[in-house]
């Protein structure tokens, strides 16, 4: 009994797809292929710069559904804006490194919970790459996701992972070289300071003191005082014996302390 039990559980995971699953996976292969070169007619008129800069994704969604009914008349085609904003971006990118592509290959589709994936081969003039879609699990197959991806060798995954170390460890050495240097100039900044201070110091005049004015005697105004001069007349004329008329006192100056000290 558990023998058969776990043979019917293995048998119930491996359960064969329903045709509306498989009519469904069919229909997004069918419009996945559809997309793909109209994306790629799209990037090859050089309207794409134009159309990306001058609308938005809504608008680019309604754009690109109108130009598929045009193209295709099979039926109606649903899309999120994004997804063909992400479509034209990458188509544009990707033909850049792989050139004009020649050819798509057979698309395949895997079912991933409400999602329908459907991967499309391409081969370009310099290299290959595929395209990934994303479709919405329903009846309306709403395309939600649209990327052109670029098939690389391990030898170029490696270089550019290489590549990728060696700009990031030399950036990191150059910065610590910056601050290295520049807290190694901050020991230079006082003699900085100090030169800039001595130059300014030989720059600014010395003024020098101004020299004192001289000091003039004025004599004396003797009109205001005769009485006192002729007082010393009589006593200098008493003390030589001759007349007052004989001289005559033209100032009158105070004498040095220290002489009438010594006499």
């Amino acid at each position: 009994m558990l023998t058969c039990v776990f043979v019917l559980t293995a048998c119930s995971s491996n359960e064969a797809p329903s045709q509306i699953q498989e009519t469904k996976e069919s229909l997004a292969r069918s419009k996945a292929e559809q997309v793909v070169r109209l994306t790629a007619v799209l990037v090859s008129s050089d309207s794409v710069d134009e159309m990306l800069e001058n609308y938005s994704n809504v608008e680019l969604g309604d754009i690109f559904a109108s130009t598929f009914a045009q193209y295709y008349s099979d039926g109606s085609f649903v899309c999120e804006g994004k997804a063909v904003n992400s479509a034209l971006t990458s188509f544009k990118t990707g033909t850049e490194s792989m050139g004009s592509i020649t050819e798509f290959g057979t698309p395949t589709s895997i079912v991933d919970g409400d999602t329908i994936i459907v991967t499309i081969p391409a081969a370009g003039e310099k290299g290959n790459g595929s395209v990934e879609l994303i479709f919405t699990n329903d009846i309306y197959l709403q395309m939600t996701s649209c990327t052109l991806n670029l098939d690389q060798t391990k030898g170029q995954l490696m270089t550019r992972a290489a590549l990728n170390t060696l700009l990031g460890m030399g950036t990191v050495f150059v910065v610590l070289i910056l601050i290295s240097l520049i807290i190694s100039a901050f020991r230079l900044i006082p003699r900085i300071q100090a030169s800039f201070a001595s130059k300014k110091a030989e720059t600014e005049p010395v003024e020098e003191p101004e020299p004192a004015a001289p000091v003039v005697e004025e004599e004396e105004d003797l009109a205001d005082d005769m009485e006192l001069v002729a007082v010393i007349a009589a006593a200098i004329a008493a003390y030589e014996g001759t007349s007052v008329e004989g001289f005559q006192v033209r100032s009158i100056k105070r004498a040095n302390k220290k002489n009438w000290k010594k006499a």
